[in-house]
């Protein structure tokens, strides 16, 4: 299993030059990437690109591009670009957002959301080997058949022969969609005691491929919340406000993938409770009505002992990256929350 250091969403909480520097740190210390988000603040390729530049060896993924943010081409266009500036460092995320993101902020329906993701990624494979895109799907038609559009291919080359291209998936159908026409998937909320589950789903996926493809071509890498300390409490609420925001308030009470995630995990009730707390407002209610066995299922933290467990445990589940995301508030405090668990990881 991989390390990957996730940085989030830029610019909240830490400078520029922190999260450099807390790059350039986890490079040294062995970390396999380092993952960025967007949501409708920070991009995620202007922060790539600033990173390409002044590392060397860790790779560099989109944590993730946002589909209804960018034409499937401009995708391409922005990894074969992060690709060269990297020396063939890109990891190609992607995923549908969520329905008050896409609709609210970049206007676009949130509809259809398998067959968008299939077309988005049939286009992008075309692109990315330069390939003349000339696509018909049931959401993308390229060229526009009524218009003077020609079919065009990129004028420039990736570095890797082929980009990885992975795919955040919640749900049962997007999750077989994942392991049939992608090279990863990017889980959130994972649970290494229910990766049995997804095993599944991502098996039917690779089943339907039919090109001689394994559950072996499809990397799982999740990112995870860490905290390595003594006091167990303290560590497990640092968790809080993540979970309650995304179990609680993170979509509509109709339209909530974290909750229906926590509900599956076996947490209904609770569940419930924290969206019916956190969509009323009262948001320190919701975060003190998490579990502790549900804090334990999503996150990692607790003593070393407990944090060692935890990592082997993901490691046993098969994880090929597990992308961490240190629950600390400084420069040095996330440094050292990294090198604990590069060290915990090798133990």
């Amino acid at each position: 299993m991989k390390l990957g250091v996730h940085l989030g969403y830029w610019g909240l909480g830490l400078t520029g030059e922190d999260q450099l520097a807390i790059v350039q740190e986890a490079e040294q210390l062995g970390y396999d990437s380092a993952w960025t988000a967007e949501a409708y603040g920070s991009d995620c390729a202007t922060v790539l690109a600033w990173l390409a530049g002044q590392t060397t060896r860790i790779r560099l993924a989109a944590g993730i591009f946002q589909m209804p943010g960018r034409s499937a081409t401009m995708t391409a266009m922005t990894a074969a670009t992060l690709d060269q500036l990297s020396d063939g460092r890109m990891i190609l995320g992607i995923g549908s957002s969520g329905p008050q993101v896409s609709e609210g902020w970049h206007g676009v329906r949130f509809a259809r959301q398998l067959a968008r993701t299939r077309d988005y990624v049939g286009v992008l494979r075309m692109a990315l080997a330069r390939e003349r895109v000339e696509y018909h799907g049931e959401t993308l038609d390229l060229p526009l058949p009524d218009g003077p559009g020609k079919a065009l291919k990129l004028t420039i080359a990736p570095v890797q022969e082929r980009m990885p291209i992975f795919i955040a998936a919640i749900g049962p159908k997007n999750t077989q969609l994942a392991g049939e026409i992608a090279d990863g998937v990017i889980p959130t909320m994972f649970s290494p005691e229910h990766v049995a589950i997804m095993r599944d789903e991502l098996q039917t996926g690779v089943d339907r491929a039919g090109n001689g493809k394994t559950l072996a071509d499809v990397e799982m890498a999740p990112g995870v919340q860490v905290y390595v300390g003594d006091d167990v409490a303290a560590a497990r609420d640092l968790m809080r406000p993540f979970l309650a925001l995304y179990i609680g308030g993170m979509g509509s009470r109709e339209q909530n993938f974290y909750n229906r995630l926590a509900q599956r995990y076996g947490f209904e009730d609770a569940a419930r409770k924290v969206q019916d707390l956190y969509l009323e407002g009262k948001k320190d209610e919701a975060m003190a009505a998490i579990p502790d066995a549900l804090i334990d299922t999503v996150s990692i933290c607790g003593t070393k002992d407990q944090v060692r467990d935890r990592l082997a445990a993901y490691r046993d589940a098969g994880v090929g990256t597990l992308a961490v995301t240190p629950m600390a508030w400084t420069r040095p405090d996330r440094i050292e929350q990294l090198r604990l668990v590069a060290e915990l990881h090798a133990a």
